[in-house]
C-alpha cells in the first residue's frame, strides 16, 4: 500500500467512525451497529471508498481482540477463571458439540454436503463473535450478570477450541493435502512451518513450553521488568513496553500454532495480580478501543451484497437458520443449566451469531480444498450479516422480549409479595450505596420496597433476611406493583446511567408526585439525570472522598474539627459549583474557564479559612472523637 494510498485508507476510516458512533449511540444502537454500519457505507458495495486493501486492514484490526482478550485477563484472578471452569467446560463444550452435530446433519440431510464438509461447516458455524459479543455487554452494563458471565465462559471455550478445529481440518481434506499452514488471520492461531518440522511429540513440548513462559515470565519477570522501565519515569516508553508484551505474547502463540488472544488472555490471568495492572490496562485500552473499532468497520465492509443480491434467498434462509438453530440450542443449555428465563434470554441472543473465527476456518478450510467457493463465499456472507444483526438481536431482547417474557417465571412467584408491600420509599438496586442506603433507613424504622435486576443477588439476600424483590425497574408495571403511585420517594443505586436515566424519565412521567434521588458515578453523568428533571443527584464517591480527606488532614496533625469544618465548606461550595456549571455544559470555553475559576476561588477561601482558625475554640476536638462520631472506622462508607 502506497503511502499517499494508505493515509487515505486511514482517513477514510478514522473518518467513518468518528461521524457513525455518535449517530448510533445517540440513536441508542450502540457503537458496534455503529461501526458495522460504517463499514457498509464506505465498503465495496457502498461508496466504495475502501478497495482490496480493506481485507489487509481487517487483518491488522484483529489484533484488537488480541488486546480485549488481555484487558479481559487482566481483570480475572485465577480463583474466579477456576470458578467459571464449570460454565466454560460444561455450557461450552455442549454449545460448540450439539451446534456442530446439529449444523452438520443439517448439512447432510437437506444440503446433500459430503460428510465431511457438514463436519466443517457445522465446526465454523458453532462459533460465536468474541468481539462483538463483549463489546456490546460490556456498553450495556451487563458483563456481571449471570447471562454475561456464561456468555464469556462460552465464549472463552469456543477461542480455545479453534486450536484443535484448524488441526482437524486437514483430515477433512479431500483430494491434495497441501494446505494453507498460514491461514491463521489476526487472532486465530494456526500450525506453522516451525512446528510442522517437529515429531508430533516435540510439537507438544512447544505448546507447553510455550504456556509455561507466559506463566513463569508472568507470575517472575514482568514485575522486575516494569520496574525497571517505570524508573526511566517516560510514560511512552512503558506504553511501549506493553504493547511489546502483548506483541511478543501472540506471536510465540502463533510460532507454536495456539491461539495468540488464548495466550494473551492467560498473561492477563497471570498479570491479574501484578502491582502495574492498571498502568497496563490504562496503556493498552486506547489501542484495543481503535483496533476494535477498525475490526468492525472491517467486518461491515466485508459483507457480500452482490452475492445477497445474487441469492437473497439463500442468504436469508442461512441466516435465519443459523441465528435460529443456536438460539434453540443456547435456551435449552440455559433451562439445563437452571438459568432464569430473562438471564437465559440475554444468553441466548447474544450468543446467536456467527464469529471473526469464521473467516479463518473457512479460509483454512478452503485452502485444504475441503470445499470450495460455491460453500465458502454463502458461509461467510451469512456468518458476516448474522454479526452485523448482533446488536439488533440485543435490543430485540432487551427491549421486546425481556418486558414482556423475561420475568413471567419469577414475576408469577413473587408478584404476591410485591403487590403486598406498600412503603414510603423504593430502592432500586441493592448493589454497595443501594445496600448501605437501605440498611441505614431500616435502622431508622423506615421499611423500603428494594428491587434488583440480579437474579442471583437477590436469592443470596433473602437468604440472609433482606427481602428483595426480583426484577427491572425500567418496566412501568413493576414499579406500578411496587407502589409507586402511593411512596414518597424512589431512590435509584444502580451502575448503569442510561438505566438510571430510562428510570427517572419513566418515574417523572407517570409518578409526579413521587419524588427521585438518583446516585452516579460522575460529574457528567450527574448532568445527564438532571436533564431528566430530577433535581436530586448524588455522586457516590463524593463524600467518601471528603471522609477520607479528613481522615488524612488528622494524619498530617490537623485539628479533628478544623478538618472536618473545612470538608463541610468544600462541599457546599462544591454543590454550588455543580449547579452553576451544570447551566454552562454546552458552552465548552465557558465551562472550562468557569471550572478553572471556581478550583482557584475554593483553594484560596479554605486556605484563608485556615489562617483565620480559632484555636482555642477547637481545642477540645480530636481525630479519636470524631471517629467515635461517626464510627470506628471513618473511611468506610457507601460510596
Amino acid at each position: 500500500m502506497h503511502g499517499e494510498g494508505f493515509f487515505f485508507q486511514a482517513f477514510v476510516y478514522l473518518m467513518a467512525a468518528v461521524v457513525s458512533v455518535p449517530i448510533a449511540k445517540r440513536l441508542g444502537l450502540g457503537s458496534v451497529l455503529g461501526y458495522l454500519l460504517a463499514g457498509i457505507v464506505i465498503g465495496p458495495f457502498g461508496l466504495h471508498l475502501i478497495g482490496e486493501e480493506g481485507q489487509d486492514v481487517m487483518h491488522f484490526a484483529e489484533f484488537g481482540v488480541v488486546m480485549m482478550l488481555f484487558l479481559i485477563g487482566l481483570e480475572l484472578e485465577p480463583s474466579l477463571l477456576w470458578r467459571l471452569r464449570g460454565p466454560i467446560l460444561g455450557l461450552g463444550g455442549l454449545q460448540v458439540g450439539l451446534t456442530t452435530l446439529l449444523v452438520g446433519g443439517i448439512a447432510v440431510f437437506a444440503a446433500g454436503l459430503p460428510w465431511n464438509q457438514a463436519l466443517a461447516v457445522g465446526l465454523i458455524l458453532a462459533l460465536s463473535s468474541t468481539a462483538i459479543v463483549l463489546q456490546t455487554l460490556a456498553e450495556k452494563g451487563l458483563m456481571k450478570t449471570e447471562a454475561g458471565q456464561n456468555a464469556f465462559a462460552v465464549l472463552l471455550f469456543q477461542d480455545m477450541a479453534v486450536i484443535p478445529m484448524l488441526a482437524l481440518m486437514p483430515l477433512l481434506a479431500i483430494g491434495s493435502s497441501q494446505g494453507a499452514a498460514d491461514a491463521t488471520g489476526g487472532h486465530g492461531g494456526g500450525h506453522t512451518p516451525w512446528v510442522e518440522t517437529l515429531p508430533p511429540w516435540g510439537q507438544g513440548l512447544a505448546v507447553l513450553g510455550a504456556v509455561a513462559v507466559v506463566i513463569v515470565g508472568g507470575r517472575f519477570l514482568t514485575s522486575p521488568l516494569f520496574r525497571f522501565i517505570a524508573s526511566a519515569r517516560l510514560r511512552e516508553v512503558f506504553t511501549a513496553a506493553a504493547l511489546l508484551l502483548v506483541i511478543g505474547i501472540a506471536l510465540l502463540m502463533t510460532r507454536v500454532g495456539l491461539s495468540p488472544a488464548l495466550g494473551t488472555f492467560l498473561a492477563g490471568v497471570v498479570l491479574a495480580n501484578s502491582e502495574y495492572r492498571h498502568e497496563l490496562e490504562g496503556d493498552i485500552e486506547p489501542f484495543k478501543g481503535l483496533l476494535l473499532g477498525l475490526f468492525f468497520i472491517s467486518v461491515g465492509a466485508a459483507i457480500d451484497f452482490q452475492l445477497i443480491g445474487d441469492a437473497p434467498g439463500l442468504i436469508a434462509m442461512l441466516v435465519v437458520g443459523l441465528v435460529g438453530l443456536k438460539l434453540a440450542v443456547l435456551l435449552g443449555l440455559a433451562k439445563g443449566f437452571k438459568m432464569s428465563l430473562d438471564q437465559g434470554l440475554l444468553f441466548a441472543f447474544a450468543l446467536a451469531q456467527g464469529g471473526e473465527f469464521a473467516f479463518v476456518l473457512v479460509s483454512f478450510a478452503t485452502q485444504n480444498h475441503i470445499f470450495g467457493a460455491d460453500v465458502s463465499a454463502p458461509l461467510i456472507a451469512a456468518v458476516a450479516v448474522s454479526m452485523a444483526l448482533t446488536p439488533l438481536l440485543l435490543m430485540l431482547a432487551e427491549k421486546v422480549l425481556l418486558p414482556r417474557f423475561g420475568t413471567l417465571e419469577e414475576t408469577d412467584a413473587r408478584e404476591p409479595d410485591a403487590i403486598d408491600e406498600e412503603n414510603p420509599v423504593i430502592i432500586a438496586g441493592f448493589g454497595r450505596t443501594g445496600a448501605v442506603v437501605g440498611r441505614f433507613l431500616r435502622a431508622n424504622g423506615v421499611r423500603p420496597t428494594i428491587l434488583d435486576i440480579n437474579s442471583e443477588k437477590v436469592e443470596v439476600l433473602r437468604k440472609v433476611g433482606i427481602k428483595v424483590f426480583y426484577g427491572d425497574a425500567c418496566r412501568l408495571d413493576l414499579l406500578s406493583a411496587a407502589g409507586a403511585d402511593k411512596a414518597r420517594l424512589l431512590i435509584l443505586a444502580i451502575d448503569s446511567v442510561e438505566k438510571t436515566h430510562l428510570i427517572a424519565e419513566t418515574a417523572r412521567k407517570h409518578f409526579p408526585n413521587l419524588r427521585v434521588m438518583a446516585t452516579v458515578a460522575t460529574r457528567h453523568d450527574a448532568y445527564e439525570i438532571l436533564d431528566t428533571g430530577v433535581e436530586d443527584v448524588y455522586r457516590e464517591a463524593l463524600d467518601s472522598a471528603l471522609r477520607l480527606g479528613v481522615d488524612a488532614l488528622g494524619a498530617l496533625g490537623f485539628r479533628s474539627h478544623q478538618a472536618m469544618r473545612s470538608a463541610r465548606k468544600f462541599r457546599c461550595y462544591e454543590v454550588e459549583s455543580f449547579k452553576e456549571l451544570y447551566d454552562l455544559r454546552h458552552d465548552e470555553k465557558l465551562y472550562m474557564n468557569t471550572a478553572k475559576q471556581k478550583v482557584h476561588d475554593l483553594e484560596r477561601l479554605l486556605i484563608s479559612e485556615l489562617e483565620t482558625v480559632d484555636e482555642d475554640r477547637d481545642a477540645g476536638w480530636d481525630v479519636e472523637s470524631i471517629r467515635r462520631d461517626f464510627g470506628s472506622d471513618s473511611r468506610i462508607s457507601g460510596g
